[in-house]
């Protein structure tokens, strides 16, 4: 009998960091997991590498990336219980990792169709918690998807199904294995992720408590996170119509959130600029009928406030109130809320 050439028959399996060479076997991955749902640019990737690269895992078996799970350190804290997919992760791109946070999120996990059954979710599950423990992390918290729900909402609400589940009565594929991964259901998250149509874009929200964690003697908590505010530097063209000035504004409104502002702040009575196709020449006359316009001035921010997912500061904007005008401030926020603010400090000119 010849000799047994082990190398010949064993097929190794290793829980490793990802790298950005490993980024068109992720993708053909991610296809296969996720077929209705856009991949990662390859930039995403690079940052989440370059960023945090001990948070990006993947299995390889047999020189094939079977599995993968990417996360980041944050300071919960200072995120609300209403949280997005895109909020917590910065769009993919992690850039809100906080190395001295306290808590690991979880922002994907995947499993090859072909592969599913050898416990391979346990495995990055078991590598998170390990790096959670080597960190000395409080908890790992994950957003998860619920993908079987989209068969049974038509019979069950996103409560019902997820105690069936937690039941053992429904089986999901991913939420029933977080369970059985020690993750503990704490909520369900709405408007998650919602180009997720087989969840719905409903997430669950888990967490697993690091029973090692030591508190950090010295630490030093925030109430705050940094924002980012874009300042408008407005000209003042002639125009000849309110939709003229509808579109010069949302040019400014769609650059800042693409630039991923929290806030746009346009100047004080910026709407002045009306006057250009308005025919009064009387000041006190002309600020009345700009106030004129308060309704469709409101429309407007309030729809890109919401359309482009950022927080605006509407200068200020003359509106008229039982006979008298004020000088208002406006806040549009981008759940779709108005607030306001009527100015405290009349300057002679406006008396």
């Amino acid at each position: 009998m010849k000799e047994i050439k082990l190398e010949e028959i064993q097929k190794k399996i290793a829980v490793r960091t990802l790298k950005l060479k490993d980024y068109e076997q992720l993708i053909e991955l991610q296809k296969l997991c996720f077929p209705e749902m856009l991949p990662w640019g390859k930039e995403q990737i690079r940052s989440q590498l370059k960023i945090f690269p001990k948070g990006q895992l993947c299995i390889e078996y047999k020189g094939k990336i079977i599995a993968s799970s990417s996360s980041l350190i944050i300071d919960f804290d200072i995120y609300t219980d209403k949280h997005s997919w895109q909020e917590i992760s910065n769009y993919g791109t992690i850039s809100n990792h906080n190395p001295e946070g306290d808590t690991l999120y979880g922002i994907e996990i995947m499993v090859h169709p072909k592969y599913r059954g050898m416990k391979l979710a346990r495995r990055l599950y078991d590598a998170r918690k390990k790096l959670a423990r080597d960190k000395n992390l409080m908890r790992i918290v994950v957003g998860g998807r619920v993908p079987e729900f989209h068969k049974y909402k038509n019979k069950l609400t996103i409560e019902e199904y997820v105690e069936e589940v937690q039941s053992k009565v429904i089986y999901d594929p991913v939420l029933t294995t977080q369970l059985a991964n020690g993750f503990v259901l704490k909520r369900i998250i709405k408007s998650y992720m919602t180009s997720d149509k087989e969840s719905e874009g409903y997430a669950t929200f888990l967490e697993w408590t690091n029973i090692h964690y030591q508190p950090h003697p010295h630490r030093r908590y925030t109430t705050s996170r940094p924002v980012r505010i874009c300042v408008v530097q407005y000209k003042m063209r002639k125009i000849s119509s309110f939709e003229d000035f509808a579109t010069q504004c949302e040019y400014f409104v769609d650059v800042a959130s693409n630039y991923k502002s929290d806030f746009i702040l346009f100047p004080e009575i910026f709407t002045l600029q009306l006057l250009s196709f308005l025919g009064n020449k009387r000041p006190g006359m002309a600020a009345r009928e700009i106030a004129e316009y308060t309704p469709e001035y409101l429309s407007l921010f309030s729809n890109l406030a919401v359309r482009y997912n950022i927080n605006i500061i509407g200068g200020s904007h003359f509106v008229q109130e039982d006979g008298n005008l004020y000088n208002i401030s406006f806040l549009f926020k981008r759940n779709g809320e108005i607030g306001k603010q009527y100015k405290l400090h009349i300057t002679p000119n406006e008396r």
